[in-house]
């Protein structure tokens, strides 16, 4: 009678397993993938490569988004895991069970694709460039996550299901809670934090409000062969169309202008941060070379650029 309550709970729960083990897959690829790219951007911003530019291929964005990722997925994982492995053990989930094996062994195809992709897009970088250390430190990285993931499922495959837990399997469990945790601690040691990313943004809005009035100023040089007196200048002759481009957008504080000489002038404004040793890539990088500064108040030199004087005459043939 007991057994027969078993097979019944083993049909009804069909779907309840397909669903952990799909849920797993899922939860499993943000995870070891998200861990990947943690140990990655840390070996990009600890090694240098001079023909990159110093740490070019750090993102901090990916660094956040891993660690958001994993933060959220992983505890799904382990969830989802040891429901499947309690059911298993209760004998609730048929070891030899459709569901189990197509599963199973669609996880360790996820993994092999994974794990080829990987080799794929290191060899790519190694031979677009990339430093011997950076391509072996990483071609590791990759292996050891894809082997521990793949050995795992093939362990669990095979395995046979006894009436006391799996010391393996305990290992694994432990062993890859400890992996994920000790990469999260890693990994905010490297993340900027919060604060520190506000602040890089209200100065990205100052930068892009500099290179607006950088444009202006050239235009009215252009226009009129000599640099403005001031910001009202360029606000009455339509060079700028409100006085708001003159200010810090959070703080309202006024920027300053000062004119060095004929062609050459200064933007100064209060900055939060600093831009000379920022590696992360984004859409304002460009704006860190072209408005170097230092924390605190900063102006920036900047000579007139006038296509007429600037640019060679074109040589006709």
């Amino acid at each position: 009678m007991k057994e027969t309550n078993i097979e019944i709970k083993k049909e009804n729960n069909s779907a309840k397993f397909a669903f952990f083990y799909m849920l797993s897959l899922v939860t499993l690829g943000f995870t070891a993938t998200n861990v990947g790219i943690i140990i990655f951007q840390i070996i990009n911003k600890s090694i240098t490569d001079l023909t990159e530019g110093f740490n070019s291929n750090y993102s901090a964005y990916a660094l956040k988004f891993a660690i958001s990722t994993i933060i959220v997925s992983a505890p799904i994982f382990f969830i989802s895991v040891w429901q499947i492995n309690k059911n298993l053990f209760l004998g609730l989930l048929d070891k030899n069970s459709c569901i189990r094996k197509w599963l199973t062994y669609f996880i360790l195809f996820v993994s092999s694709v994974t794990i080829t992709s990987y080799l794929v897009l290191l060899i790519f970088n190694f031979l677009n460039g990339e430093l011997t250390i950076k391509f072996i430190l990483k071609t590791v990285v990759a292996i050891i996550i894809s082997g521990i993931v793949f050995s795992y499922y093939f362990y669990d495959i095979k395995k046979i299901v006894e009436k006391t837990k799996s010391k393996i399997t305990q290992i694994y469990f432990y062993g890859s809670i400890i992996i994920i945790i000790t990469t999260l601690i890693a990994g905010c040691f490297f993340v900027e934090s919060p604060q520190e990313t506000r602040n890089k943004k209200q100065d990205y809005m100052v930068l892009e409000k500099f290179n607006n009035l950088e444009r202006a100023i050239n235009s009215y040089y252009s226009s009129k062969k000599k640099l403005p007196k001031n910001f009202e200048k360029l606000l009455s002759n339509g060079f700028i169309q409100n006085a708001n481009e003159t200010e810090n957008s959070k703080t309202k504080e006024k920027f300053e202008y000062k004119i060095i000489s004929e062609d050459t002038y200064e933007l100064c404004a209060n900055f939060k941060t600093s831009n000379k040793n920022n590696y992360q890539t984004d859409d304002y990088r460009y704006l860190d070379n072209q408005w170097p500064h230092d924390k605190g108040y900063q102006c920036i030199k900047k000579p007139i650029f006038d296509p007429q004087i600037t640019l060679p005459p074109l040589i006709k043939d």
